[in-house]
């Protein structure tokens, strides 16, 4: 049987505050942020939610690889024509929306990634597009619905089941796609900043020992009003920003 989408749901849900908003699900496609990336090259700016059932190139922040089985993940991206003065803080502002849709437990680790007990629930990948003076974002998130293999990961997975034991794709995206696009729009507004704070309440970083790929170490003292991560370290505060930095607490400071 084909899988039950709510799509029509999600849509009357969004049409008073986007009313050229649409929701599409696929079968199957490269990379849904792949595809919305070429639909604003070619000047298709509608807001548009695109769902995949498979992923056969999905991809997540840095060029990592996400895979995706119909049923075992939830795979989707935003794409909307928004231009905040401000980008900083935009995938936490994301993360945090989703977080508070799913679940008490899950917690946000800067900048990109939803953890539940030191593992990895979904990512975000954050992309934009510039055409003619008008900016395009794409927002693509990547929900681990079941348990999956750990095999060449660096992260041990969590699937969402472990909590919301009879949860589905398609009940997962009814419990977040609306809140995440109300999110993304008083973002456009009024920036990070007013979401700092419940941010910290979520923080699985802040308080302790942190390395970064780009060989910073030090103490995590959460984020700055604009999503920036702070780093107490022998030479002071130092403040990230980039988001193509990857950070991990040491082994040893696990809670």
């Amino acid at each position: 049987m084909p899988t039950a989408w709510p799509a029509e749901a999600i849509w009357e849900q969004v049409y008073p505050w986007l009313p050229d908003f649409t929701v599409e699900i696929l079968p199957e496609v490269d990379s849904t942020n792949t595809e919305l990336m070429r639909r604003a090259r070619a000047g298709q700016t509608e807001p548009t939610l695109l769902v995949a059932e498979r992923q056969t190139a999905g991809r997540g922040r840095m060029g990592r690889v996400w895979q995706s089985q119909p049923g075992d993940s939830l795979t989707f991206s935003l794409s909307l024509p928004i231009a905040p003065k401000d980008w900083s803080g935009l995938s936490l502002a994301v993360g945090l929306s989703l977080a508070e849709s799913l679940h008490p437990q899950v917690g946000l680790k800067w900048p990109n990634d939803l953890w539940v007990q030191e593992r990895k629930l979904g990512g975000i990948l954050v992309e934009a597009a510039s055409m003619g003076g008008r900016s395009q974002v794409v927002i693509g998130v990547g929900l681990n619905i079941r348990p999956r293999p750990a095999e060449g990961m660096n992260t041990p997975p969590a699937a969402l089941t472990e909590w919301l034991h009879d949860i589905s794709a398609p009940a997962a995206l009814a419990l977040v796609a609306a809140p995440l696009i109300q999110t993304i729009l008083a973002f456009e507004q009024t920036g990070f900043a007013p979401l700092q704070q419940r941010f910290e309440a979520r923080d699985v970083l802040k308080g302790r020992r942190v390395h970064t790929s780009d060989g910073a170490q030090g103490m995590s003292l959460g984020v700055s009003a604009s999503g920036a991560l702070r780093l107490q370290t022998d030479s002071g505060v130092l403040d990230i920003h980039s988001s193509e930095v990857s950070v991990r607490p040491f082994a040893e400071d696990k809670p």
